[in-house]
């Protein structure tokens, strides 16, 4: 990939997960709970339970990281878990065609974002428990 692919798709990254996490905390209520009930159930509950104003902050950390290029690394990171629950959520709880394209692009931008880091993350997983 491109120097200029790799910084179109992390400022739109970056910029998609600053706006979802501000728009949590608007009075405009703009975050879709889902046209599934298993996806509203799953959404009200993260809501209820205090844990989807976390995510909502972390996702502003995120995007700020991101957009600055800046902590790439701990922001990809801190991106995996929200990622597998994001794709998790467009996939199976609230299948179709826009929430599956939504939960592709996050995968593949976290992973993109990880792309650069491969080695010293694969380092991480070694059998070896001494290092090289």
């Amino acid at each position: 990939m491109g120097r200029w692919a790799y910084t179109v798709l992390r400022v739109l990254f970056g910029a998609w997960f600053l706006a979802s996490g501000i728009e949590y905390f608007l009075p405009f209520n703009l975050q879709p709970l889902g046209g599934t009930a298993r996806a509203q159930e799953f959404t009200l509950a993260l809501i209820h339970s205090g844990l989807f104003a976390w995510v909502k902050v972390a996702e502003v950390a995120i995007g700020l990281a991101v957009l600055a290029n800046r902590a790439i690394l701990p922001a990809a990171l801190l991106c995996l878990p929200l990622t597998v629950v994001i794709g998790w959520w467009n996939f199976v709880l609230d299948p179709g065609a826009i929430q599956c394209s939504f939960g592709v692009f996050t995968a593949g931008c976290n992973a993109m974002l990880l792309w650069p880091f491969r080695r010293e993350l694969l380092a991480l997983v070694r059998w070896s428990p001494v290092p090289a």
